[in-house]
Parts: C-alpha cells; structure tokens; sequence
C-alpha cells in the first residue's frame, strides 16, 4: 500500500521561518550584550589617566588644561581639588611631582582624580634651588605626551581655585597668551655678572613661578639648553644667618647675590628668546607678601603670608577675587586685568592656605564651585 504524502501548508513554513529568525534575532542580541558588558567592564580597568576623562562625544576632541602640582609629600587640600574636578568633565589632565618613590594610591589619597598621578622620575626638591626649575620640566615633559593638553597649570600643594572650572577654563582658553608674572628686576642685585654674555643683564626678568603656560612655551622650557646650565651655575640663593659657619660669615652681606632660580627662569627664558609679546604678564595665582612680619632683615621677604584656619573667611576670598589690577614698581606698570576683553578680577587660584583653613571655606561653601 502506498503511504499518503501529506504536503505542509504553507503557513506553517513561515512559522518555522519567524521562529527561526526569532532565535538567530536573540542568539546575536544576546551576544552583543554580553559584547557591550565585557566593554563597559573593560573601560572600567582603564588606568585614570585615560578613563577618569572619558566624557560624552561633544568633548572628546577639547583642547585640555594639565594642572601639574608641585607638592612635599601627598596633596593636603585634595578635598578642594575634588569638589573643583568634578565640573572638568573631559577638559583637563593632572599630574604631580613629589618627592621621589611617594606613590598617590588609595592609601595616600581619597581623591579618584589623583590616583597614580605622580610622575615616576621625580626628582628631590630644595627651595631656593635650581632642583625646582627641573622639577617644573619633569611635569612640562609628562604633560606635553599628551597632544590634547594645550595651556599648563603650576600649583603647589597649598594652593586653591577660586571659581568653579567652567570659568576657569574659559578664563584661561580665552586667551593665547601665557600668564607670567615678569618684570625687570634692577634692584635686589640677584642677577650675577658672571651670566653675562649668555644672559644679558636687560633680559633679566623676575616673577612668581606659577604660570600658565601655552603648549609653545611649555615646549621651549623643556627643550632650553642654554638658560638653565646659567642658572643651575650662577642662580644661587644666599644662605640665611644660622646657617652661616662663623668663618665665613661675610663682611657685607648686601654684596652676596640672592637669586631664587624659580623666580627668575621662565621669566628669563622667554625674554632671552624675545617672546614677551605672547605673555599677559601677570600671575593668575595671589600671593600675599608680608614684608613686616620678621624682625630680621635678612628673613623679610622670603616666605608669603600662610591663611590658618582664622584667616578663612568668606572676607578674605571676595577680598582676593575683587583684585582687578596689579602694580609693578620697578616698571611703573599698572596691569589691569580683563578676560575676552572686559574687565575682570585678576586671580583664579591662592595660596598658601593650611589643610584646617581649606576644610573651613569648604564648609562654608564659600567657594564658587561648590554652588
């Protein structure tokens, strides 16, 4: 007996051909979930330098500010630091030089923004020394790897920002120029004559040592080979009284040079290559200088004014930021300061606050970022 072929209808192929697609549809959408997990995992593991600022699409591409502080040991006013960082988004890039070995782990720091974020060829710093000049190119070498970082930040461990970063930033990438504190310096007899002919007695420039500087400038301090050799040989401070051996204390001391290599090097450099055309020369940084506060003259001068936890009032910050001009005696220059052409306060950053007088403004939320 021949068996009956019952031929399948023809809506029960397409079924077949629904749940078919059906399965392949989840088989891949599975895939490219686990695909999408084992991605988020991974950017996850990404040391901080690349995923702490990783942002949305739009700023991927933005030129960064890289903020290189100069610090003994670990950071004291991080906290600040913090709360200043997260409105950065993926604009900026940190770096820190500290004393050599000193590692900002999770055991030195609790701020996410530092983790790692000391270079690993720091060198052992001595104020008054020349070893801060090279300290300053370490951080200026490291944060030039990067081709996004495009205006560079000095700051030491006792500084603070003054506004939150989107004024920061745009205050500063405003501008082409770098901000150096420079002037002449024709009175305090730090230049010595032994510089000359290398450095010309009318390049000699004096100013505070945290600038900003444009990738351009950062580039020509890492790759001086003729201002620094003069410093590191001619820049020398005078040692103060106690340290004087009783056989060598000199006669006069007024004829002893006093140079502070970091106060003198940038400004130099750039006027030995005769760029001070491309400075807005003054410091975005405030520094108050008590000359009164010693009673020896050989000690007056030397230190700026530190703000302990009795100092941080929300005076004294509307005090700093209400600063819109700056004079320059031995050049009687007035600087008047202006950010995209109007009138503007003078400073973004201060210094020099203890950790209990930064917890105290923080607290007070006295700071711009923190609103």
């Amino acid at each position: 007996m021949k068996k009956k072929v019952v031929q399948q209808k023809p809506q029960h192929r397409w079924k077949r051909k629904v749940l078919s697609l059906m399965f392949v549809g989840i088989f891949f959408g599975g895939l490219l979930f686990m695909q999408t997990r084992w991605y988020t995992h991974v950017v996850g593991l990404v040391p901080l330098n690349h995923h702490q600022f990783l942002g949305s699409q739009p700023h991927l591409q933005s030129p960064k500010i890289a903020f290189l502080f100069i610090a003994r040991n670990r950071l004291p006013l991080e906290m600040v630091w913090d709360a200043f960082f997260r409105g950065g988004d993926s604009r900026f890039s940190i770096f820190v030089h500290s004393r050599p070995g000193f590692l900002f782990n999770q055991a030195t720091t609790r701020s996410s923004y530092f983790l790692n974020r000391q270079v690993n060829d720091s060198t052992q710093v001595d104020w008054g020394e020349a070893s801060m000049i090279e300290a300053e190119r370490i951080l200026l070498r490291h944060a030039l790897d990067d081709p996004l970082n495009d205006r560079f930040v000095f700051l030491s461990d006792s500084c603070i920002p003054l506004y939150n970063f989107s004024y920061t930033y745009d205050y500063i990438m405003s501008t082409s120029t770098s901000f150096v504190d420079s002037f002449s310096d024709s009175k305090e007899g730090r230049y010595n004559p032994k510089m000359h002919p290398v450095i010309p007695v009318h390049n000699w420039r004096k100013g505070s040592q945290w600038v900003v500087l444009t990738r351009k400038h950062a580039r020509i301090v890492v790759e001086d080979e003729t201002v620094l050799p003069m410093f590191q040989k001619f820049c020398k401070k005078k040692p103060l009284p106690e340290f004087w051996r009783e056989q060598h204390i000199p006669a006069d001391t007024s004829k002893l040079h006093n140079c502070i290599p970091d106060e003198h090097y940038v400004q130099t450099l750039l006027a030995q290559k005769d760029l001070e055309g491309e400075l807005t020369r003054r410091s975005l940084t405030h520094t108050s200088w008590d000359l009164s506060s010693s009673r020896e003259r050989e000690r007056r001068g030397w230190h700026p004014v530190t703000y302990k936890y009795s100092d941080a009032t929300p005076m004294l910050v509307k005090f700093i930021k209400e600063i819109d001009n700056i004079y320059y005696e031995t050049e009687y220059r007035r600087e008047w300061c202006s950010s995209k052409g109007n009138p503007s306060t003078c400073f973004l950053f201060a210094r020099k606050f203890t950790r209990p007088a930064a917890i105290r403004l923080l607290n007070m939320s006295v700071l711009e970022y923190l609103r």
